[in-house]
Parts: C-alpha cells; sequence; structure tokens
C-alpha cells in the first residue's frame, strides 16, 4: 500500500515537473545552505585548533606589559625581563619542559645581492622545543655558541627562499644589517599563521648575539614556557604569575606589570567563538527550509484544488480518509526529500569547494548530513498534513460536481 502510494506520487510530481522543481528550491537552498554553513565552520574550527597548536605543545607566554583588549593589544611600558626571570621560572615552577627566553626585532637579511626585510630573533634551543619546530636542514646552536653570543643563525624557508633559491644554504654567509653571521640550519615551514602572518620569515640567533651586538641592552622580550605532558597549565600559569610579581616587586592590591598568555585557553576561546558563529549562519540559513515549507503547503493546496474530482471518484468509489490522506502527504514528503536529497549533495560540492579555496581542511560530517535529510522529511509531514488532511476531508458528492 505504501509503495503503491510513493509511486502515485512520483507520478503527480513528474506530470509537473517544473511546478515540482520550483516547489522544492525552497528546501533545496535550505539543506544546502546549511550543510554549507555547518561543515565550513568545523573546518575553520579545526585549522583555527591546528594554527594554535603549531605554535607549541602545551605552550605560555609571559609578556611585559598588562594585557588590554582593544586597539593596541596590550600595555608596553612595563619594565622588560632580564634572563634570570627565565632561569627563575625554570628553576622554581614545577612541571615545565622547556623554558626559551627571547628578545626580536626587524632587520634587512643581506646575501650577496640579494636582501629581505624580515624578523630576527634572539633566543635559546630551548625555543625550538617550545615551539615544537624541527630542523629541515643543519644543527642546533652549541653551548658554546650560546654562551659566547658568537654570531650564527638559523633561518625561516622565507629567508631561505629569498636570499638562497634552491642553493644549499648552511656554511654560507648572510649580513643582518652591519652583523654578519654564518647559517648553521634551516627551520621547517610553518607555514601561514590563522591571522596570515608568514612564521617561516624569520632568523633566529643566540640570545647574547642579538642583546650585545643589535639591541644593545640585556633587555628580554617574552619568555616561552612549555609544560609537561599531563601537567594543568592553568596551575602553571598561576604559579608564573605568583613568582613574577615578587620578582617585580609588585604589592598585593597593584595590577600585574606583565601578562601570561596560555594557548590552551586561546583555544578553547577562538573555538568557541568560531562554533557560536556558525551556529549563527546555520540558524539564519534554515530560515529557507522555513520557507521551503510554506511553498510546499502552496502547491498542495493548489494540487488538492486541481484533483478534486479524482479525490471525489476515489471517496465514491470505496477509499477511505486517511488512505486519501496518506496519498497527499507522502506526495509532499517525497518531494521535500527529494529536494533534501539535492540540498545534500549541492551542500557538500559547496563545502568542498569553499574550503578549497579558504585554504581549510574539509570535516565530512555524516550526523549533520542525516539532521538535514530527516529535517527536510519532517518539513514535508508539517506543511503536506494540512493540504492532506482538507483532501481526506472532501464531501465525495461535493467534489465529483467540481468543474
Amino acid at each position: 500500500m505504501v509503495w503503491e502510494t510513493i509511486f502515485l506520487a512520483l507520478l503527480a510530481i513528474r506530470r509537473n515537473v517544473l511546478r515540482s522543481s520550483l516547489t522544492m528550491l525552497g528546501i533545496v537552498i535550505g539543506v544546502a545552505a546549511v550543510i554549507t554553513m555547518v561543515t565550513l565552520g568545523r573546518g575553520a574550527t579545526e585549522q583555527v585548533t591546528a594554527d594554535i597548536s603549531s605554535l607549541g605543545s602545551n605552550m605560555l607566554q609571559v609578556r611585559p606589559g598588562q594585557g588590554v583588549r582593544g586597539p593596541g593589544g596590550m600595555r608596553t611600558d612595563a619594565d622588560k625581563f632580564e634572563i634570570e626571570d627565565a632561569e627563575a621560572i625554570s628553576r622554581e615552577v614545577y612541571g615545565l619542559e622547556a623554558v626559551a627566553p627571547a628578545a626580536n626585532g626587524s632587520t634587512r637579511a643581506i646575501s650577496g645581492n640579494k636582501n629581505w626585510p624580515t624578523a630576527v630573533m634572539g633566543t635559546t634551543n630551548a625555543y625550538l622545543q617550545v615551539r615544537d619546530w624541527q630542523l629541515e636542514d643543519g644543527r642546533e646552536f652549541t653551548q658554546n655558541e650560546l654562551r659566547s653570543g658568537k654570531t650564527v643563525c638559523i633561518l625561516g624557508t622565507t629567508v631561505r627562499d629569498e636570499l638562497f633559491g634552491d642553493k644549499d644554504p648552511v656554511g654560507a654567509r648572510i649580513r643582518l644589517q652591519r652583523l654578519s653571521c654564518q647559517v648553521i640550519g634551516v627551520l621547517e615551514s610553518k607555514g601561514l599563521s590563522n591571522f596570515g602572518q608568514d612564521r617561516d620569515d624569520i632568523v633566529l640567533i643566540p640570545l647574547r648575539a642579538f642583546q650585545r651586538r643589535i639591541a644593545g641592552t640585556t633587555d628580554v622580550n617574552d619568555i616561552y614556557v612549555s609544560a609537561q605532558d599531563g601537567i594543568s597549565t592553568e596551575t602553571i600559569q598561576t604559579n608564573i604569575e605568583d613568582l613574577m610579581r615578587e620578582r617585580r616587586h609588585i604589592a598585593a592590591g597593584q595590577d600585574d606589570d606583565f601578562h601570561v598568555r596560555d594557548m590552551q585557553e586561546i583555544v578553547s576561546t577562538l573555538t568557541s567563538t568560531t562554533r557560536i558563529l556558525t551556529a549563527l549562519l546555520s540558524a539564519v540559513a534554515a530560515v529557507s527550509l522555513l520557507v521551503g515549507g510554506i511553498g510546499i503547503m502552496n502547491i498542495m493546496l493548489v494540487s488538492v484544488t486541481e484533483r478534486t474530482r479524482e479525490i471525489g471518484t476515489r471517496l465514491a468509489i470505496g477509499a477511505l480518509e486517511r488512505e486519501v490522506l496518506m496519498q497527499f502527504l507522502i506526495e509532499a514528503v517525497v518531494l521535500s526529500s527529494f529536494g533534501g536529497l539535492v540540498g545534500i549533495i549541492l551542500g557538500l560540492l559547496a563545502a568542498g569547494f569553499g574550503a578549497h579555496v579558504l585554504g581549510m581542511p574539509f570535516v565530512f560530517n555524516p550526523g549533520i548530513v542525516a539532521i538535514a535529510f530527516v529535517f527536510s522529511a519532517a518539513v514535508g509531514v508539517i506543511f503536506g498534513y494540512f493540504p492532506a488532511r482538507q483532501a481526506a476531508r472532501l464531501d465525495p458528492i461535493e467534489a465529483l460536481r467540481h468543474e
């Protein structure tokens, strides 16, 4: 009985292909938009998580100045750190994997007749451990190079490509403005950050070399800290804050003149924001499903009017009201379900294209596909019930008289 009713519904839809297609358009657009938004939203969430995680495993960053919201990002009127601050954190805070003091600036790297504006950072080998950054070629700094502040450097791949092209730079010498240094290694590529910053556009040199030969001070701009696996970064953040308040002589009740950023907290905040935006966009897209449902109701009402004599004939020869109700209800469900299938296909194609263009991963979610299909069928049931009920309650005599 059900299969026969579905077959009749398909015949009715086929008789008016253009009208049926236009009726399904709202469902198609709604389902496709929801799937596209949710899939791209999940891809964006995964991309943000991967980008932040690539900064380093369980990383915290200690910076001078009070972190504030709004333009500027932070107050920079606080005293910089000293290398002894990093040594104190490494010595007195439990559960740390590595601690890397760093000082940075901008410079122009020069090799032969080629030059490239880039960032230069003075740091230690611990920076590579904290950032989970491997070497593509060459070696790390030796302890003697770090202690003496020898002028050696490790290049990011962008600097390597701009100055040397396809040539191996290890062993060559470059100038960082007036400072001549020997290239001892090349970092693996990390690519662009989520904010469009080229993380490979950097040159690393020993911290003491940066302080003596470039900055002319003993300042440390940042302290990068990596927590051991299984150790809470929140606890480490609290312990670092207590230690730095003591070392910087900040009295109780006074604001900190430094701040500690927990990368896991940033990941949580950004992914939460992405999910909220995805949900809002999906809710807006779902309005199309409501519009599509109204379109189905309207067309089904027209169909009941056009087929009044047919309905009267069926009722007159013994068809039950529930059978007529089921016929029109299944017709509405078939219409909306077919629209849902088309919407799913178009939504996945659009999401795949969008992920490719935006450079984010395509995250297929079978759950949202199933929900979208069930929801489209439910739209057919909800908006098809009233026209089906009206058809089932027609008086056979009046229906047969209908012109």
